[in-house]
Formats: structure tokens, C-alpha cells, sequence
């Protein structure tokens, strides 16, 4: 990992959800391999995480055909000699857990980044990562998000709007989702189920702060998606 970790603190982990299914893309292969502009998903996200000041310790949760490490689908993606892979679950809050058993011990800072969002850059992880250290507004998390630019409309079960949230106050988040290591393994021990990390660490009573986020941390999810990060990989500002 990275030699540059700040003395005064411990250092960040990261765990990278790699073991989605590629159902949505169309694809044969597990959502992180499927090649984009030449290379697996993986590769890209990798690319930025490893450059990422402090890091530590690195974990990569795949499917368990592939946590060995050595199948074809690996090819060119770059993997770190010293992280780790490890076996994901059928949710993504299994997935979490498994990574983040093996993330090292003396990490202050954890960050939990979906590969799916393979071009978010590098300054929002150091964005994430300041704010859990500063501990701002008393939070003891940080995730990335953007302004809700649609009007957004609460339903019931038959589709009739019940409500129009202020859209001033709202955000879509992305990932990477930070926080104190201490506090995600206490709201990973705590059995509940959450939509995202943040949402579980909420419900643990600890405050999470929202910062900037990037258009480029969008995550890809359908074929357009692929296809829009084709062309922003193909341009010279596609990457920071």
C-alpha cells in the first residue's frame, strides 16, 4: 500500500463491493469484470483506490468463483499484491461484512466503495476520508452526494403521491461511504439491514455527513451506463 500513511493516524481501508451480478448490463460475467474500454470494471475503480493517500489495507469482495484469483476474468485489472480477496455474499450488506473482517486492525478510517462506480475520482475519497478524520458536525461518517435536480414524489402502494420532499434537502449519494472503523463494525455486529452503510450507521445513532460528490461517481448499472463511461474514458477529461 501506499508508503505515505500520516504517522499521527493509523491509516484507511478500503473494501470494494465487487460481487455484483452483471443481470442488468446483460452481461455473463459478475457486474466488475465486464470489460469496459478494454479492461475490467474492477480495473478502472482499482486504478483510482490504490492511488489514494494513507491506504492501508485493501480488500476486494468478489463471487466465489473468483476469489481465488487466478481465473481469466482477473486479466488486466491490476490487482495489488498485498490486497485481499475475499468471498462476497448474495447481498451487498454480506458483502460489506466479508470485506471488512479482513480489513487490518490498525485502520482508523474504512471506506466501502462500490466498483461499479469505476470513475469517481480521487478527490472525492480524500474528500470522504477528511471529513471522517475531522469528525465535522460531530459525524462520525461521510459519504459523497449530489443535488436532487427531479422534483421527487413519495407513493403508497397503489402509485398515489402521498408527499413532495424539499428537494433543497436532498441528495443522491455515492460511494466511497467512510467512516470510524470502530463505528462500522459496531453497526455491522448490530444484525440490522440497511439500504447502504450509511443508512446502518444511522440507525446505530451516529450522525453522517454528506460532502461533495462527482457527476463521474455515477454507477453503472445498465448498458447505457457502459456505454456513457466508454465515451468519457475515451475523452481526455474522463479521468481525474
Amino acid at each position: 500500500m501506499n508508503d505515505d500513511a500520516d504517522t499521527a493516524t493509523r491509516g484507511v481501508g478500503v473494501v470494494v463491493v465487487a460481487a455484483g451480478s452483471g443481470s442488468r448490463l446483460g452481461a455473463t460475467a459478475p457486474k466488475a469484470f465486464v470489460p469496459l474500454a478494454g479492461r475490467p470494471i474492477l480495473g478502472h475503480a482499482l486504478d483510482t483506490v490504490v492511488r489514494l493517500p494513507g491506504l492501508r489495507s485493501l480488500v476486494v469482495v468478489v463471487p466465489a468463483e473468483l476469489a481465488d484469483g487466478e481465473a481469466s476474468e482477473w486479466e488486466g485489472i491490476g490487482l495489488p499484491d498485498d490486497a485481499r480477496v475475499v468471498t462476497g455474499g448474495p447481498e451487498r450488506a454480506e458483502s460489506v461484512a466479508a470485506g471488512l473482517a479482513h480489513v487490518d486492525e490498525e485502520c482508523d478510517v474504512v471506506l466501502v466503495h462500490d466498483a461499479a462506480r469505476c470513475l469517481t475520482p480521487l478527490a472525492v475519497f480524500e474528500r470522504v476520508v477528511e471529513a471522517v478524520r475531522a469528525g465535522t458536525a460531530g459525524a462520525a461518517g461521510a459519504v459523497p452526494g449530489m443535488p436532487v435536480v427531479d422534483t421527487v414524489k413519495t407513493v403508497d402502494a397503489q402509485g398515489v403521491i402521498t408527499g413532495t420532499p424539499e428537494r433543497a434537502a436532498l441528495r443522491a449519494v455515492q460511494t466511497p461511504q467512510g467512516f470510524r472503523r470502530d463505528v462500522l463494525v459496531e453497526a455491522y455486529r448490530s444484525g440490522q439491514v440497511a439500504t447502504d452503510d450509511a443508512a446502518l450507521v444511522e440507525r446505530m445513532g451516529h450522525k453522517v455527513l454528506v460532502v461533495e460528490g462527482d457527476q463521474l461517481a455515477f454507477k453503472v448499472t445498465l448498458p447505457a451506463d457502459l456505454d456513457h463511461a466508454e465515451r468519457l474514458l475515451a475523452t481526455a477529461g474522463g479521468r481525474s
